[in-house]
């Protein structure tokens, strides 16, 4: 699949791996991206007439139908929209855990259920979902991200199984630590949203289901493909000595 004169729809557009991911499709050729983000306000000025700005929080099954009636043209998908609560999965306020849960996993899985009968009225059409390598290996202080990447990567599969099909290819995009506002606190090397949305567009098009967009991440996933217990060895021991 190649991205130029296509039209793509990107959740959670107003910064980091979002924001990133429109500029770079822009730079790659689409016609047409709406970025999407809960309070459009929010959105940078990307200085460029493709960019359609459009209200989605996909907690709210309002904002995702008004969006859906807006941009029914959408021929890829890009489900960005996440969030990140930290603590540990021991003590962590349920509340939290909730959130990351209901945003990460049922948030997606809402937008991809809107959104696939329009995909798939597509010639060819991709539906994308930013996971993370956390998803891989719980990460202590991550404790409800974790879980409910994980449970989005295991839905992506059970996507790309059902919709193999109907000419939607279906993505995961596994990002290790990356220069964000969502990762501020996390004190290790982080690559840029820019290079890791560019390497996102180049595994799109290549065709790679899961898709690893920056070097910590082909690092750890080289571990759990060896062995998934060297991976969260690597974890263990790094946290034990912090």
């Amino acid at each position: 699949m190649k991205l130029n004169d296509r039209t793509v729809l990107v959740t959670g557009a107003n910064r980091g791996i979002g924001r990133a991911t429109v500029v770079a499709l822009l730079e790659a050729g689409a016609k047409k991206v709406y970025a999407g983000a809960r309070n459009v306000e929010s959105l940078p000025d990307f200085g460029d007439p493709r960019v359609v700005p459009v209200t989605i929080d996909i907690t709210n099954p309002r904002t995702i139908e008004s969006a859906a009636e807006i941009a029914n043209d959408v021929e890829v998908l890009v489900n960005n929209a996440g969030t990140l609560q930290f603590g540990s999965v021991l003590d962590m306020p349920l509340e939290s855990v909730e959130t990351d849960m209901n945003v990460n996993y049922y948030g997606t899985l809402a937008m991809a259920r809107r959104f696939v009968p329009i995909l798939e009225k597509q010639a060819d059409a991709a539906l994308v979902n930013v996971v993370t390598i956390a998803a891989f290996v719980n990460f202590p202080g991550l404790g409800g991200y974790s879980p409910s990447k994980a449970a989005l990567f295991s839905l992506t599969q059970g996507l790309r199984i059902e919709l193999a099909e109907r000419g939607i290819s279906v993505h995961t995009v596994n990002p290790g630590p990356i220069d964000t506002d969502m990762a501020k606190d996390l004190e290790m090397d982080k690559a840029s949203p820019e290079e890791t949305a560019r390497r996102i567009i180049a595994g799109i098009e290549k065709g790679d289901a899961d898709i690893f967009p920056d070097d910590g991440s082909e690092q750890m996933f080289g571990l759990w493909r060896g062995n998934y217990r060297d991976l969260e060895k690597a974890v263990y021991d790094m946290h034990h000595a912090a």
